[in-house]
């Protein structure tokens, strides 16, 4: 149709067991940064941030840079979700030093691990490894406990499937030693 714009969204489809689609997650944040310049060919997510009721347990799923924003973990968290998956695609940039590299994976373990102890739920940070043009994927996928305890982790140089147990009892003990989602102040906010 002549003068219509197409539009082009970085998203995730949340699959049940049983193959069943449970919805779909369009990223919300973009990066405009050196290698991930995402803004100028995708459009801003807009179905909101929702969760699913899985077989297993109730799940939120954010996308690679929307792992950078708190935010989006808490409402997630406030919605229900017991686990929060990031399927990400996060490295370095070929020439950083040592140094940096070790910073910045630390930043991005700390975030993640963060937002399980914040939100009082698992996190699975899904991230990609191998070579992509100037960038090297860290890999270092991990599941982290409401505690903020990494619980798994895989390769950081060899694809793999990590499966790992969340008691998601767990959620509810946590919630009651560190009540955060409880005692916000939303008054103030």
């Amino acid at each position: 149709v002549p003068g219509t714009v197409t539009k082009f969204y970085n998203s995730a489809v949340v699959i049940d067991v049983d193959g069943s689609i449970l919805g779909r997650y369009r990223k919300m944040h973009l990066p405009n940064d050196p290698c991930y310049c995402e803004e100028f060919y995708f459009a801003k997510g807009n179905l909101g941030f929702k969760t699913y009721q899985t077989k297993y347990a109730k799940i939120g799923v954010l996308l690679c840079w929307d792992q950078w924003f708190p935010e989006a973990a808490r409402l997630i968290a406030l919605s229900g979700a017991q686990i929060l998956f990031y399927p990400t695609a996060i490295g370095w940039m070929k020439g950083e030093s040592k140094k940096v590299r070790l910073e910045e994976i630390g930043a991005w373990e700390i975030v993640q691990r963060a937002h399980a102890i914040a939100n009082g739920i698992f996190v699975a940070a899904v991230n990609r490894v191998g070579r992509e043009g100037r960038i090297t994927f860290w890999g270092n996928s991990f599941v982290a406990g409401p505690f903020g305890e990494v619980l798994r982790r895989a390769s950081r140089t060899r694809e793999e499937t990590v499966i790992t147990d969340c008691d998601l009892s767990q959620i509810k003990r946590v919630r009651r030693v560190w009540s955060f989602l409880r005692e916000r102040r939303v008054d103030v906010y």
